[in-house]
């Protein structure tokens, strides 16, 4: 049982998660769990509250990022806090950018946001479900990788346990008030 005050839990997408069929296949990918604290919030509002929320420490370190890999002629993503402020979830459509993403697919229940660039391509599932507990609002939050090359491979050695570093602290704002 998941409550508020917990932090976020290594999971797995839950078997009707869209993000569960990309695993296959994919370089890295990693879950973590947590009990929303605004459980009533469709997956797309849990995601934009919660990037909205990004620490300094993490902008500044897609800051260094951005400066490194620009060196190799990636893109610049921007700050991973970067999302509209007057925008709400109905106002996204298919294909526009939320953030550093682009929205690939949107429901009440989950989301998935995709990035690509010439040498990896990225999808995050931000997804909510009523357990077996009856416990509403419990939000698994997905990321998936997949390298397309030698330079996807050697980006993923260093982003590796950053991410996870990462992924946990942004999950853990889905719990808090």
């Amino acid at each position: 049982m998941f409550s508020v005050n917990n932090y976020p839990k290594e999971s797995i997408p839950f078997a009707n998660s869209k993000v569960k069929s990309l695993i296959s296949g994919a370089c890295f990918h990693d879950a973590w769990a947590i009990q929303s604290a605004y459980p009533d919030e469709d997956a797309l509002d849990q995601f934009l509250r919660v990037v909205s929320q990004t620490p300094r420490w993490i902008d500044a370190l897609m800051v260094v990022r951005n400066l490194t890999v620009s060196m190799f002629g990636l893109k610049n993503l921007g700050a991973l806090s970067q999302v509209s402020s007057i925008k709400t979830t109905a106002d996204y459509v298919l294909g526009d950018r939320v953030g550093i993403f682009t929205l690939l697919y949107k429901s009440e229940d989950e989301v998935l946001l995709y990035d690509q660039d010439k040498h990896l391509s990225v999808v995050v599932s931000v997804h909510k479900q009523t357990t077996q507990d009856d416990v509403p609002g419990l939000v698994t939050v997905t990321t998936v990788v997949l390298t397309h090359n030698w330079l996807g491979r050697l980006y993923m050695i260093p982003v590796r346990p950053l991410h996870r570093i990462i992924a946990r602290s942004m999950t853990s704002a889905v719990g808090c008030t």
